[in-house]
């Protein structure tokens, strides 16, 4: 989205959700909803810039996503019925006044529902988060298929065929049942924190983060710690997400060039992030039931508690590590628990752990491997073996910051006394 400033581009991707929500339970067309809000948020972009805020915006996106909806309808002879349905509710006063009607939909906030929605089950990974940003996030085709690298008309086929997916499964636009709770808010929380870590570390290309798309995934976290404010995984995740993001001005250098956490500037961290982190892990842990998101959230306030890298209670991130494996075991785990005990331990501990990695076809030819590998090698003292391994990761990593990290620390390591 482009035109307006940065608090009417925050307001718009805050009030996106809200109509798509009204349009979908109004018409009955998730699809053909979700065109007409983008529609009426570029509409808004250009006109708020020039013409200023309108007194009710959210009414002001209703009335014209709805005058889109409308012509739609119009164009369509075949659906008569939801032509005269949506000719009564058609608005006819300026466009700068809410609609007339008595809706309830008007005032009900459907963010939730919608997330809810773009996280269902049905959709892989990739098309949930897609259609989550531009559904939920309210970011246009463009602006997210700029941040994933892909040409816009590859991720706007991703997105339509998210949408026909949802729209094939016959999913009602409400809240799941009870039954089927625990399985959608595992969904739900799954995309929010791969959009997140995509964010957090860009998985290809020139820049080490894409800040916006952290943001996005806090702010849907927030949501939907508001919304459900009880929930310990829903807290946990918000945490990890704050505890996280508080370093990232730090992570990288004025070219851009990656940072590691031993060498960052502390000063630089966001104080108040990691204390709202602290404090929602903190009351979570306690509440229960303990979760992945809540352990990992844990292991992140112990490195943003300490002062200095010396400081790290590395003996509770290793305990913590244990934990995460008994809970969700996974090779990246591992990996990290491998870091935790070396740090711990010694390098060789850490070494055995990778030993037992080996094997894991997850983790064959990934850079990470070799990333840890690599920095456990150095710690042991084994120079050239741990270039080796530094070159190797650096081979295969997409990520252009990490490239040129791994690339300089092999040639250190290869340099007399480096």
């Amino acid at each position: 989205m482009s035109g307006p400033g940065e608090p009417a581009a925050d307001l718009l991707r805050e009030l996106a959700p809200q109509v798509v929500g009204v349009l979908t339970r109004r018409f009955r067309d998730f699809d053909a909803a979700e065109d007409a809000v983008q529609e009426a948020l570029l509409a808004a972009a250009t006109q708020w810039t020039e013409e200023g805020l309108p007194h009710n915006p959210r009414g002001w996106l209703i009335q014209v996503a709805s005058r889109r909806m409308t012509e739609q309808v119009r164009s369509e002879q075949a659906r008569r019925r939801r032509e005269d349905l949506a000719a009564r509710r058609e608005p006819a006063d300026r466009q700068s006044a809410p609609p007339a009607d008595n809706d309830d939909a008007v005032e009900q906030d459907d963010t939730l529902t919608l997330l809810f929605m773009c996280c269902h089950p049905a959709l892989t990974p990739s098309a949930a988060i897609a259609l989550t940003l531009r559904s939920v996030g309210g970011l246009s085709t463009t602006e997210i298929a700029s941040a994933f690298m892909v040409p816009d008309a590859t991720m706007a086929q991703r997105i339509s065929r998210a949408k026909q997916r949802i729209k094939s499964s016959g999913v009602p636009f409400r809240m799941p049942g009870e039954e089927d709770w625990p399985r959608r808010l595992a969904a739900v929380l799954h995309v929010l924190y791969l959009i997140f870590n995509e964010g957090h570390t860009s998985s290809s290309g020139p820049q080490l983060q894409r800040v916006e798309l952290s943001r996005e995934a806090i702010r849907l976290a927030r949501a939907l710690h508001a919304q459900l404010p009880k929930d310990s995984e829903v807290a946990g995740l918000l945490a990890l997400m704050l505890l996280n993001h508080a370093r990232s001005r730090a992570r990288s250098g004025p070219g851009g060039e990656l940072i590691p956490l031993a060498e960052q500037d502390r000063s630089l961290w966001d104080a108040e992030a990691i204390a709202e982190g602290i404090a929602l892990v903190t009351e979570a842990l306690p509440r229960g039931p303990l979760g992945p998101y809540q352990v990992q959230a844990a292991v992140a306030a112990c490195h943003d508690e300490a002062k200095t890298v010396e400081e790290t209670d590395w003996p509770q991130i290793l305990a913590l590590y244990g934990v995460l494996e008994r809970l969700s075991a996974s090779p990246v785990v591992s990996l990290n628990r491998a870091v935790a005990a070396a740090m711990v331990e010694g390098p060789a501990a850490g070494l055995r752990i990778l030993q037992e990695l080996e094997g894991d076809g997850r983790l064959a030819g990934h850079h990470r491997l070799y990333v840890v590998r690599a920095h456990l090698l150095d710690m042991a003292g084994d120079r050239e073996a741990a270039a080796e391994n530094f070159r190797i990761a650096a081979s295969r990593t997409t990520s252009l910051p990490e490239r040129h990290y791994l690339t300089l620390r092999a040639a250190r390591l290869g340099m007399p006394g480096g």
